[in-house]
């Protein structure tokens, strides 16, 4: 059931010059500096409170789980001595526990001891019922989290559990060191402003300064529990800018080393590749642009703490509405344009790995015509001549927002005419992808207040078993005032029968039958007004030709190994 990550391109011929130490290990920092550049900027190092991808990522250079992904979609031990299982009985017969084993003589970057304690404390954590976790799906079904002694932690669960792998795995659920969070518990996490931005860890790097949307340095953490790694000493993580920017800034100038989420052009990125500097690095994971549909109402007559709060929205919950909306756009020409050989048609929320992967729906055909006829059937129809039609006197004028990039503008402008062919007016507003997926509760432009009728963004998830992030449907994982804005059901979906379907897929254990409940939920979301999927993206990054040791990851954060990095020696 995995996707093996392919790679592109190859690096020159190498010699490499190590420093020995006089253990015959390599020094670590030995490199020197490794500089890293998002063009969505990191707002917080806290990936319990932010959803966004660049949060995410550039916190897990600190903080860890047990347990994650490698680039092929395997689980692999991170913190702990195995991955636990029936047969070696880490995971209980009646699949009602999971028990790991910390690998002894880990410390945190202050040379603290990694316990047990930190686990529990985390789920403590993320699941106060005063805080917002954005992370809060991987402890779904969760009943306590248990330490008989320092280096054990025990999972229990309410129900049997057959995939038990979402707490503490992946680069979405790290752990806090408890010593440090112990005063930001619930409603209090988002006023941790020092936690937040300059978590400890028992990563390879440790936060040195942290300036928000815009750049965090980091030192070589010197109680890392490897030898001789990370081999840099030094680590610069630049946010901010443009795709074009970044890109360049690998491939042509090589003043970066390592460019991530190249939402570019295919010619474009060809052209950057021709400057010698660096390869572009590709693979295909979970990764799915969409529009998500705002089931709540965001007009702002309503208060804040309503707006995207009180259902419904006065139009997009018809189905003739919705279902029009997506006949009328034209996804083989969005892949062609904005990702070529990086980007694939797709109907589906989940359509990776292979075995989720549902068929049941077709959207590779545009249809204007058929559009126009089911809002002509439902009588959904323009009244006035001005061009929009209308449900129950409203106007189908939608505000549709996304974060700023190049492929994004293009695709609103060119959704924006299809849409206006079936009589739906659309307002295109943009918004800096730092602030857009930055998280926080304060702002009105974050993806999670969804103060728009329409958004579109991608995003993905860890691992190749998708049930925590079909659990982002769940009718109490909406963000609202009450979870400080956090939460990924974005769009505020809401069905008890989708409830109870992920309630029985949690149960459920072979692959087969896990996947058949996973497409069906796939399903349930779409074609209830859920969202609208478009592109199945591949992970499209780059790097220096002269960095070694990098592995695409689209089954965990992406620069999940940056402790392998090292700088190649050229002849």
């Amino acid at each position: 059931m995995y996707i093996k990550t392919a790679l592109w391109g190859a690096a020159a011929a190498v010699t490499l010059a190590p420093m020995a130490m006089a253990d015959g290990h390599e020094a670590r920092g030995r490199d020197g500096e490794v500089k890293i550049i998002y063009w969505q900027a990191p707002s917080i190092l806290n990936p319990f409170l932010s959803g966004g991808t660049k949060d995410v990522e550039s916190a897990s250079l600190v903080i860890e789980p047990l347990a994650r992904f490698n680039e092929t979609g395997e689980l692999v031990p991170w913190l702990v001595d195995e991955i636990p299982t029936v047969a070696n009985g880490g995971v209980s017969e009646d699949l009602t526990s999971i028990t790991w084993k910390i690998t002894p003589g880990i410390v945190w970057s202050d040379g603290t001891a990694f316990t047990s304690a930190d686990a529990k404390f985390t789920y403590e954590y993320c699941t106060h019922p005063e805080g917002g976790c954005a992370q809060v799906t991987k402890f779904e079904g969760v009943s306590s989290v248990e330490t008989p002694d320092a280096l054990t932690v025990v999972v229990n669960f309410e129900k049997p559990t057959p995939y038990p792998y979402g707490p503490f795995v992946g680069g979405e659920s790290p752990i806090i060191q408890a010593a440090q969070f112990a005063d930001c518990m619930g409603a209090k996490a988002p006023e941790c402003t020092e936690q937040n931005f300059n978590p400890i860890g028992t990563g390879p790097f440790v936060v040195e300064e942290f300036r928000t949307n815009d750049v965090i340095t980091m030192v070589a953490n010197e109680n890392y529990r490897e030898p001789g790694k990370p081999a840099f000493g030094k680590l610069t993580f630049k946010g901010g800018g443009d795709a074009t920017a970044a890109g360049r800034a690998v491939m042509e100038t090589g003043e970066f080393d390592y460019a991530w989420n190249l939402q570019l052009a295919p010619d474009v990125i060809a052209q950057m590749e021709a400057g010698g500097k660096g390869t572009p690095v590709a693979g295909f994971g979970p990764l799915v642009e969409r529009i998500m549909l705002n089931n709540t109402n965001p007009d702002p007559a309503l208060g804040p703490d309503e707006r995207s709060v009180i259902k419904p929205h006065p139009f997009l919950g018809d189905p003739a509405v919705y279902k029009a909306m997506s006949m009328a756009i034209d996804r083989p020409l969005l892949v062609e344009i904005g990702y070529g050989k990086a980007g694939k048609v797709t109907c589906n929320w989940v359509p990776a790995p292979a075995a989720f992967n549902s068929t049941s729906m077709t959207c590779d055909v545009q249809d204007i015509a058929g559009a126009n006829a089911m809002l002509d059937a439902a009588g959904i129809v323009d009244t006035d001549g001005d061009g929009v039609r209308e449900k129950d006197g409203v106007p189908l004028k939608v505000l549709y927002q996304t974060s700023t990039n190049a492929v994004r503008q293009d695709f609103q402008a060119l959704i924006k005419q299809w849409w206006s062919e079936i009589g739906i007016e659309a307002e295109l507003r943009n918004l800096d992808a730092s602030v857009f997926f930055g998280g926080d509760p304060g702002s009105p432009d974050t993806f999670q207040k969804f103060y728009a009728d329409v958004e579109m963004y991608a995003n993905t998830f860890n691992g190749t078993d998708p049930q925590a992030y079909l659990g982002n449907g769940l009718c109490d994982k909406a963000p609202s005032p009450a979870s400080q804005w956090q939460g990924e059901n974005i769009s505020r979906f809401c069905m008890p029968e989708y409830d109870a379907l992920h309630a029985k897929l949690a149960t459920t254990a072979g692959i087969d039958e896990r996947a058949e409940i996973g497409k069906a939920l796939n399903d349930m979301i779409v074609q209830n007004g859920g969202m609208i999927p478009l592109v199945h993206r591949g992970r499209l990054s780059a790097h220096a030709n002269s960095l070694g040791g990098v592995k695409l990851n689209v089954w965990d954060s992406e620069i999940w190994n940056a402790a392998d990095w090292y700088r190649i020696k050229t002849n």
